[in-house]
């Protein structure tokens, strides 16, 4: 990975959701590689080129784990930059993306990835395939009753486009071919507890007008009203524009501490996907949206206090307490330091007063978001296990609501948020098991080879057994080479061979991609407290590749 370029600096400004991934996506692809045109005017790598561009980045990776190379996916044509990049009863899709959603719904597991190869050798483009499988997803798996478990299959599609982008062009069919075998599994597992529900047509007869459909969609949802606000944000999805839409999704999805922050994920992660595969796509995500927003326990959340829904409450009259130019502020790092110190001890009240006390001090947003970030890769080497990784993901889906906003009040109320979720994923945690008494200032760094191959084969190869050494050397390894991006290409080609479940997707695209939110002085520390839930070179291949591999030799 490389440090973001300007504009990939302002694809993340606020105010500018629209902006399309080009330029990342050509940086990726490289100018140096040549395209030809199929028949339908689509660019398509030329074979020999990708072959020795492919060969050469695998075999680097592979010489440093000791693994072989995905030679396989040559097979296919490259996804291409411009490929993706392009802007009854039961919910009915737009015409032309339905024969995708069917192929996958309907291709039994055990031959669906062949089938979709194939059908990429025909012309399926990038786009369609990750836009059929989001549909499928939403239409199919139902968001209850937690926002998680099989509804993994929708969260993840967006973590599985962050890893296919950020690699090489010839790899980018794995983490997709992945997930399409996720959500048959997925899939399988709704139609057995929840009796294969499937999303039903909206009633168009209770549309509100283009005019009250906002004002609709809030009271529906201040109100925790189901059936108001599917059609509400049909509605809104219809007549209202996308930033207006989810500059309300945003709000909704850091409200409560429910589902272990897949709220705030999904609405990052959807609007995210729907940047790729276009806003003419959005009403049935939207309406799956909406309906896990709404998840809740007991009786209606707006006539009783939870204790999921206290912060947030306090948050909306705290956030403007804080001064106007609250942006224009200093990096400090002693600040990062003290936020840091109360998030590990204090109340949702302490570590939210805090954000306000230091921003009103002139201390900058960088500082506290270096804080959020740091704190929750600390808690995750003080338990590397599955609340402490969505303290994580969490951030990162918060970040990025940050960063996309153009709302000047809920970007403040996102850092008093997520600085309160954080004191609550670590009282979480002390429920299920051992959480060692550690700091990120405990990570020391290690020595590595000179050799960037074998340093790097090290860090991971000693990820199983021995993780303390692995992040150490890990901390060493960035100091002494100030340049991540060979460990983070083998951290994500890891993932690709080794990942087994959704989590290694969602958790490695946030990793990575955070490390450089935060400010150089934190970073290197984030990147190896996050090691422990990595992939290590040691463990065995997951199925998925010898079956990817033969379907892509066919």
């Amino acid at each position: 990975m490389r440090s973001l370029s300007a504009a990939e600096r302002e694809l993340h400004r606020p105010r500018r959701p629209a902006i399309a991934l080009e330029n990342r996506y050509n940086k990726t692809v490289g100018d140096s590689q040549t395209a030809n045109h199929d028949h339908k005017g689509r660019a398509i790598m030329s074979h020999s080129t990708t072959r020795r561009a492919f060969l050469g980045s695998t075999a680097t990776t592979g010489a440093m784990l000791g693994l072989g190379d995905l030679g396989f996916l040559t097979s296919l044509k490259s996804v291409s930059a411009a490929e993706a990049n392009i802007d009854s009863k039961f919910v009915q899709l737009r015409p032309e993306i339905a024969p995708v959603v069917r192929l996958i719904e309907e291709t039994p597991r055990d031959r669906l990835l062949e089938d979709v190869a194939g059908r990429i050798r025909e012309g399926l483009s990038y786009q369609e395939l990750l836009a059929g499988l989001l549909l499928a997803g939403v239409k199919n798996v139902e968001p209850r009753p937690s926002v998680g478990h099989q509804f993994h299959t929708v969260l993840v599609v967006n973590s599985a486009h962050l890893a296919s982008i950020s690699s090489p062009a010839e790899h980018r069919w794995l983490p997709i071919f992945w997930a399409l075998d996720y959500y048959k599994s997925a899939a399988a597992t709704d139609a057995d507890k929840r009796r294969d529900w499937t999303m039903q047509a909206v009633d168009e007869s209770a549309l509100p007008s283009p005019l009250q459909a906002p004002q609709a969609f809030t009271q529906a949802m201040d109100n925790w009203d189901e059936a108001a606000a599917d059609t509400a944000i049909v509605g809104m999805a219809r007549y209202a524009g996308a930033v207006d839409v989810y500059e309300q999704l945003f709000r909704y999805g850091m409200r409560d501490f429910r589902s272990i922050g897949h709220k705030a994920i999904f609405v990052a992660n959807s609007w995210r996907t729907l940047q790729c595969i276009g806003w003419q796509h959005a009403e049935p995500v939207l309406r799956s949206l909406a309906y896990a927003l709404l998840m809740h326990e007991g009786n209606n959340p707006s006539e009783r206090d939870a204790e999921a829904d206290r912060p947030y409450r306090r948050n909306l009259e705290l956030v403007d307490t804080i001064r106007a130019d609250w942006q224009a502020g200093t990096v400090d790092p002693q600040a990062t330091r003290d936020l840091v110190t109360t998030l590990r001890t204090g109340t949702y009240e302490d570590a939210s007063d805090q954000v306000v006390e230091l921003l009103n001090r002139g201390v900058g947003p960088q500082a506290v978001w270096d804080a959020l970030f740091v704190a929750a890769g600390e808690f995750l080497m003080r338990q590397p296990a599955i609340v402490a990784l969505h303290g994580v993901t969490t951030t990162n889906a918060l970040h990025f609501a940050y960063q996309t906003s153009g709302n000047d009040q809920t970007r403040r109320l996102v850092m008093l948020q997520n600085a309160a979720f954080l004191t609550m994923f670590r009282e979480a945690m002390e429920g299920r098991g051992r959480v060692k008494e550690v700091k990120f200032e405990d990570l020391q760094p290690q020595q590595t080879s000179e050799s960037v191959e074998t340093s790097v084969g090290e860090i991971f190869a000693d990820l199983n057994d021995n993780p303390d050494a692995a992040a150490a050397k890990m901390l060493g390894y960035l100091g002494q080479t100030q340049n991540p991006k060979d460990l983070i290409d083998a951290a994500r080609v890891l993932i690709f061979l080794k990942g087994t479940n959704a989590h290694d997707y969602k958790f490695s695209s946030a990793v990575l991609e955070d490390y450089y939110h935060i400010s150089p002085q934190f970073r290197d520390t984030y990147l190896a407290s996050n090691i422990y839930m990595l992939r290590g070179s040691q463990l065995p291949d997951n199925k998925l590749v010898n079956r990817t591999r033969a379907a892509l030799d066919t």
